[in-house]
């Protein structure tokens, strides 16, 4: 199976980042919540989880897509970009996000195709 992210660039960039931060790996661990160990595995080219990559990307400003190879560069579909939205949305609840996407989704594709 082919490599759908690129974890040797992933690495590298994040490693630029905690340079740039002046921070070790050890405070990197501390502010992201991976153990250092899985920081260190990652540098011999091991893949975090998916909860994993997502705080390293939060915390280094980086987007996934970078590291994906051929991702292409198309928006993606606006209702999952609504689903996203709503997902995000501070003012509501999970379950209120999920009974709106709900509400959403379908009313979208009933009316979709005129």
């Amino acid at each position: 199976m082919a490599e759908n992210f690129d974890m040797e660039a992933f690495y590298a960039a994040l490693n630029a980042t905690r340079l740039s931060r002046q921070k070790t790996w050890k405070e990197v661990a501390q502010e992201t919540g991976i153990a250092a160990s899985t920081l260190s595995r990652m540098g011999q080219g091991a893949k975090p989880d998916v909860n994993g990559l997502a705080a390293l990307l939060k915390w280094s400003n980086l987007k996934a897509e970078m590291f994906i190879p051929g991702a292409s560069k198309k928006d993606a579909p606006p209702i999952a970009k609504l689903t996203a939205l709503l997902r995000a949305d501070p003012h509501l609840t999970p379950q209120n996000a999920k009974l709106m996407e709900e509400i959403v989704v379908s009313t979208y594709n009933r009316l979709r195709d005129g």
